[in-house]
């Protein structure tokens, strides 16, 4: 296998859904393999650390609005590759609900990743979507019942 999509719908809309993913600093809450990201001096290059082992991994957040894609770019400065993708789209296109979203989160095999570094990759991208979609529909219906 050389990539693996884990996908799920929002209870929210597409511009709620799109900047919360776009965000580095939401996303060090539910990225496993980079908590507690920090900005870097680099416009859209954030610093976090794995749940797993403790290493540091650098993330360059690239969004596409327009596309309703999220790249993120991980590796060292000059190598870095769109290894992780997120496609954002307004639910009702597929006959969803109207202001809903669906989400589809892409990642691709390094040829480095040994069969275990990938299951639990898999794994940990299957459980990420729940993570932010149970983030992103209780701040939006905090946000909607606040008077």
């Amino acid at each position: 296998m050389t990539a693996h999509l884990a996908s799920v719908r929002i209870d929210a809309p597409f511009d709620t859904v799109f900047d919360a993913l776009a965000d580095g600093h939401r996303l060090g809450r539910w990225a496993l393999g980079s908590m507690d990201l920090q900005p870097l001096a680099e416009a859209g290059l954030w610093r976090g650390t794995s749940l797993f082992d403790g290493t540091t991994a650098e993330v360059e957040i690239r969004p596409h609005r327009a596309l309703g894609l999220i790249d993120f770019h991980l590796g060292p400065a000059g190598a870095r590759v769109p290894r992780v993708s997120i496609r954002v789209t307004r639910g009702a296109d597929w006959g969803q609900p109207e202001g809903t979203a669906m989400v589809a989160m892409t990642t691709w095999r390094a040829a480095w990743m040994d069969d275990a570094r990938w299951a639990r990759t898999c794994k940990t991208h299957e459980l990420e979507v729940l993570l932010f979609k149970a983030q992103i529909e209780t701040a939006f219906s905090a946000a909607r019942t606040k008077p």
